[in-house]
């Protein structure tokens, strides 16, 4: 068979083939018993169907028999081949005996070729069922099977020779041929029924009911020939009588005994059948009837010794002789029935031993193994207990015997190990052989032990084989909250807090309205890593989350997401309205934050303070989990733009913020990929001479309407101190950076050797991310000498490492770089730059610049600041100059360099070298230029631009156009 017809039961047959065949066989064999017993109606007819119906029924038996060895592939092929032998040779004799009694009409001689036919029947027959028997696996089994036929052999030629066969062997006046037909036939009948008790008790457990309707078909046979041999109906026999029926029967039976297994759906592989049956029943190998047949096999010596001595005492009580051949046959049979129990018994003993060493081997196992076995009877009384309880459960095996299962399990397990013994057992063996529980167990101290048990079934009970898995189930608890918890606060972790949330919003009913989450960040904590250490941070942040754990109530969630990041989960009380609603949980929120900036004492006694940025989300019908948390992250960002230290409720508004800084970032990063930026210098005139010293690189953003857009507009984005946005404007920096030094070598290989300045910020300078020394590869690339470039510092982070940031401008001015420092004035951090850093030139911030004129204070300041880089030896650079009065007053106070609108804006490449070959600009005087015309100064160009002021994005000045001999800035 193949594999997978191995592994697949195979299909059974539709039951209603079987009924259907059955039911024609019992038609057929009815019809004839029916017909005989009628007479058939005439002599002739009679005649013909007492001889040549037997032999075609016979000639039906064996084709049937032979065609099914020919079409099947099964191991008792041999055997269906010898009946089919056995049938053909009933069928020639019943044909002879037809042919005299029916064709020559006249009587069959004694003895006739009719004879050796039916005597050849039964040879055939008896090696089939020796086939069929089911082989013994040692010689002492084949000497106990050879007995066994003798004692039933025996005792019936016992029997048969004391009622009929003795009469017949005495006949006077008959021929020797004559006599040992007449014994020939009961003999051979007497084999073969010893033939058939045999097999029925040593049959083989494959095609059962094809080997029961041969047995059955034989049986028939035999029980009609020994019918025919006894003397009163041998006298009166005649063809088609009610006896033919008996025959025709059991031909016909033979017949249908091979396709039985098929109609059935018997399994003809042998242990797959059995095991099917198996498995379906319930049982495990085991036939239902198999406990009586065993005991009738068991019985069958002494009933063939009671039914021969029977036949003895049947001749000593009617007054006979006892024949020879009876006392002979009795005294081989008692002898067989001797020798046969003498094997038995060494048999016995030898079992005994081999049962007595495998139950030493197991009690071995049993009581040897770390796992303790016990067996439970079905009330749930523990019968047996392995002594392995003693190191297992701390309590002795005869102290557990006797007690119930139930009384040692932990009550909170009780009721599920009760449900998944119930399934167990109610479930098939052959598909759920075992089990397995794990329960709490009492040990003998009173502690609990975590138990893990295999369950099997034993005769109504249940084994069960468990052992001790407490480290592993406190492990495996341990590696669970390690995964879900905070290694540092152990507090929960973002992956717990949000099955938390997700189980909250799942579970809310009417009267939890008003549950919220709390994002918290801790304001100025990296500080406290810098100045006084990790360690002084760790111990920190540990006591924020006990303080932020004790101020939440019991039903509430805390959790640590990273670094100065917390959560709170704070479920509804309730609360339908909204205001009363906002102001409890804002209320919470703000004590909470009041909490956490209270000071900290860290290692070595020293007190650190930080501030705490709260943003706050309500759970609204439909929302889900990673909604609600993005919406306190965005609520909490925005507390922290808003100055820190706050609390911010979320408002549906700040997700719009999200969306358009997210399109603004896209439509950036496609601007950079697709070339839409253009680059714009605008010329540092000298305000003594006029004269173009430099020119100040200003990146724009043509936008498909043909609006340039400021940087002051694009660049926002960079506000939100978000790392994706960041990365967008370091790239837009670098462009700038590349362009700016490209177009300087161009302009000086056209004989413009004028420097370039670009802005860069302190934390883009020092990005560890960008390839150490880009600067001075890009200025090598382009051969740019010494004074090409000037970086214009910008901004005023306090968290920029002045040490490092002076390192690394030293190392650029060594390489001929200039450093301009931006915005000058504008902020505190711009003094200790002043201080620490290698500064050649200060730009003045552009608002000093339009106050210089209205405002007397703003004139004193400005006018100290460039007192202050005049004393220093630096040049000064006023940015924003955007009409003539502020370019006089600048001169006036000593300001050297100036750029804006009263000189010229940010033009292309073009107009920038038509102004150089110009030379200088004209500086005005203030009384020269009225300041309404100054007003109305170009600055960039014909095309409209978007302001960066406090206009914002959405401001627009346009610029009065240019006549057309102008030249338009080109496209990138």
């Amino acid at each position: 068979m193949s594999a997978p017809g191995a592994t697949l039961p195979r299909q059974p047959a539709p039951a209603g083939s079987g009924l259907w065949s059955q039911l024609l066989l019992a038609l057929v064999c009815g019809g004839y018993a029916t017909g005989a017993a009628l007479g058939w109606g005439s002599p002739e007819l009679a005649r013909v169907m007492g001889d040549f119906g037997l032999s075609a029924a016979a000639v039906v038996a064996a084709i049937s028999c032979s065609w099914y060895s020919r079409t099947r592939n099964t191991r008792f092929r041999p055997a269906w081949l010898l009946f089919a032998a056995s049938s053909a040779m009933a069928g020639f004799g019943n044909a002879v005996w037809g042919w005299y009694e029916v064709i020559l009409r006249q009587p069959v001689p004694t003895p006739s070729p009719a004879d050796f036919c039916f005597l050849l029947f039964a040879p055939p027959a008896i090696i089939g069922l020796l086939v069929l028997a089911r082989r013994p696996v040692t010689r002492a089994g084949w000497v106990c099977l050879a007995l066994d036929a003798w004692l039933i052999g025996g005792s019936l030629l016992t029997l048969s020779w004391s009622l009929a066969l003795a009469h017949t062997a005495h006949f006077e006046g008959e021929t020797v041929a004559h006599t040992a037909l007449s014994l020939a036939y009961p003999l051979l009948d007497i084999v073969l029924v010893s033939m058939v008790l045999a097999l029925h008790f040593r049959r083989s457990s494959a095609n059962r009911s094809a080997i029961n309707t041969a047995i059955a078909a034989l049986a028939l046979t035999v029980l009609c020939d020994a019918l025919f041999t006894s003397p009163l109906l041998k006298v009166n026999y005649r063809s088609g009588q009610i006896l033919d029926a008996g025959w025709f029967a059991g031909y016909m039976l033979m017949a249908y005994a091979p396709w039985v297994a098929r109609e059935k759906g018997d399994d003809t592989t042998g242990q797959a059948g059995q095991a099917g049956q198996a498995g379906q029943t319930g049982h495990t190998g085991q036939h239902p009837s198999r406990p009586i047949a065993g005991s009738l096999a068991a019985l069958t010596p002494y009933l063939a010794a009671a039914v021969c001595t029977l036949g003895i005492l049947y001749n000593v009580l009617d007054g006979h002789q006892v024949d020879r051949v009876v006392l002979f046959t009795g005294c081989t049979v008692v002898l067989a029935l001797v020798i046969r129990q003498g094997i038995m018994l060494l048999d016995n003993i030898s079992l005994t031993q081999e049962l007595a060493q495998k139950e030493n081997h197991f009690r071995s196992l049993v009581q040897g193994s770390s796992d303790v076995i016990m067996i439970a009877a079905p009330t749930g009384i523990l019968r047996y207990v392995s002594p392995a309880a003693a190191g297992v459960y701390g309590r002795d095996a005869e102290e557990l015997v006797g007690s119930e299962l139930a009384s040692l399990i932990h009550p909170e397990d009780l009721g599920r190990v009760v449900h998944e013994v119930r399934r167990f057992l109610a479930a098939p063996p052959a598909e759920e052989p075992t089990t397995r529980i794990e329960c709490r167990f009492r040990s003998g101290s009173g502690d609990w032990l975590n138990v893990e048990s295999t369950v099997n079934r034993h005769h109504g009970g249940l084994i069960f084989n468990s052992r001790d898995v407490t480290e592993r189930v406190r492990l495996q608890a341990q590696l669970q909250h390690t995964a879900e918890h905070d290694p540092l606060t152990d507090l929960p972790n973002r992956a717990l807090f949000t099955r938390r949330v997700q189980q909250a919003l799942a579970g809310r009913r009417a009267t939890d309205a008003g549950t919220a989450v709390l994002f918290i960040d801790l304001d100025g904590f990296k500080a406290v890593n810098d100045t006084v250490g990790h360690q002084a941070g760790d111990e920190l942040l540990v006591q924020a989350a006990r303080r932020l754990q004790e101020s939440v109530r019991a039903g509430d969630s805390t959790a640590r997401f990273g670094g100065d990041e917390f959560a709170a989960l704070i479920i509804g009380d309730g609360t339908r309205d909204p205001a009363a609603r906002e102001y409890r949980i804002h209320e919470i929120a703000d004590r909470l934050r009041l909490t956490l900036s209270q000071p900290y004492k860290v290692e070595g006694g020293q007190e650190v303070r930080v501030a705490a940025s709260i943003g706050v989300a309500f759970a609204e019908p439909g929302i889900t989990p990673g909604g609600l948390m993005r919406n306190a992250d965005l609520a909490m960002y925005r507390a922290k733009q808003a100055g820190k230290g706050r609390v911010e409720l979320y408002a549906p508004q700040m997700q719009a913020d999200v969306v358009r800084r997210a399109e603004l970032a896209t439509r950036l990063r496609t601007a950079l990929h697709d070339g839409e930026f253009a680059l714009l210098h605008q010329p540092v005139v000298e305000l003594s001479t006029g004269r173009i010293t430099a020119v100040a690189a200003q990146p724009r953003w043509r936008s498909t309407q043909g609006i340039l857009f400021t940087p002051a507009e694009f660049l926002r984005v960079a506000e939100m101190e978000r790392a994706d946005e960041s990365a967008r404007t370091a790239e837009l920096g670098r462009w700038t950076l590349e362009k700016a030094l490209e177009h300087a070598a161009q302009r000086r290989l056209a004989g413009y050797g004028v420097p370039v300045y670009v802005r860069l910020s302190g934390a883009r300078l020092l990005d560890k991310s960008q390839p150490p020394k880009n600067l001075e590869a890009l200025l090598i690339r382009h051969a740019l000498p010494t004074g090409a470039l000037t970086l214009e510092l910008s901004g005023s982070d306090p968290r920029i490492p002045l040490d490092e940031l002076e390192r690394r401008l030293v190392a650029l001015r060594r390489f001929g770089v200039r450093i301009a420092l931006d915005g000058f004035g504008s902020g505190y951090a711009a003094i200790s730059a002043l201080r620490r850093l290698p500064i050649d030139v200060l730009k003045i911030d552009r608002g000093l610049v339009e106050g210089v004129i209205e405002s007397p204070r703003l004139h004193k300041i400005t006018a100290g600041l460039l007192k202050i880089a005049d004393d220093l030896g630096m040049q000064s650079v006023a940015e924003g100059v955007d009409v003539p009065e502020q370019a006089h007053a600048l001169r006036t106070m000593g300001c050297t360099h100036a750029l804006g609108a009263a000189f010229a804006g940010p033009v292309d490449e073009h107009r920038l070298r038509h102004a150089l070959d110009r030379g200088a600009y004209a500086v005005p005087a203030a009384e020269s230029v009225p300041v309404e015309e100054a007003e109305q100064v170009l600055v960039g160009g014909s095309l409209p631009v978007r302001s960066g002021t406090a206009g914002g994005a959405g401001s627009l000045a346009h610029a009065p156009l240019r006549s057309n001999n102008e030249t338009p800035v080109p496209p990138t």
